[in-house]
């Protein structure tokens, strides 16, 4: 199997994982984050003790990029402090942007890693980016509470 049948199979199988995709009871914030050029949106939710987030999941609907990167960055969010996960998504939008170019400094990003070229493939940035962006805005929102 090569990387685009990889990258082709953990996306698809992301973007139909239902586990991710659900309301929660009683988040602390919600953020809705939408694509205007292709449609995709996403509500993102979390549910915060602290600064640390306890749980996390999304509503929403659009190509099956935006929801597998939605689903993989809930993930691996889940337990972390709002300063670290704001920290992985902005390597994660450096990568999709082709600024990141050192492998190693990809490893924190686990899966979603598997994004690395949609570089290549310009008109899809944005709908990789997307749940990365909602999640800034909950977090810069929280910052200014």
């Amino acid at each position: 199997m090569n990387l685009n049948e990889i990258y082709t199979e953990v996306v698809l199988e992301q973007s139909r994982n239902k586990k991710n995709r659900r309301d929660l009871d009683d988040p602390t914030v919600k953020e809705l984050g939408h694509n205007p050029s292709c449609g995709d949106e996403i509500t993102l939710q979390l549910k915060l003790d602290g600064d640390i987030i306890e749980d996390a999941s999304y509503v929403g609907s659009g190509c099956a990029i935006s929801q597998a990167s939605t689903s993989i960055m809930i993930d691996i969010i889940k337990k972390m402090k709002l300063s670290d996960a704001e920290k992985l998504a902005d390597k994660f939008i450096s990568m999709v942007k082709g600024e990141i170019t050192d492998e190693n400094e990809l490893d924190e990003l686990e899966d979603a890693a598997i994004f690395e070229n949609i570089k290549n493939l310009p008109a899809r940035v944005k709908c990789a980016e997307l749940p990365w962006y909602t999640l800034k805005n909950v977090i810069k929102e929280q910052n200014l509470n």
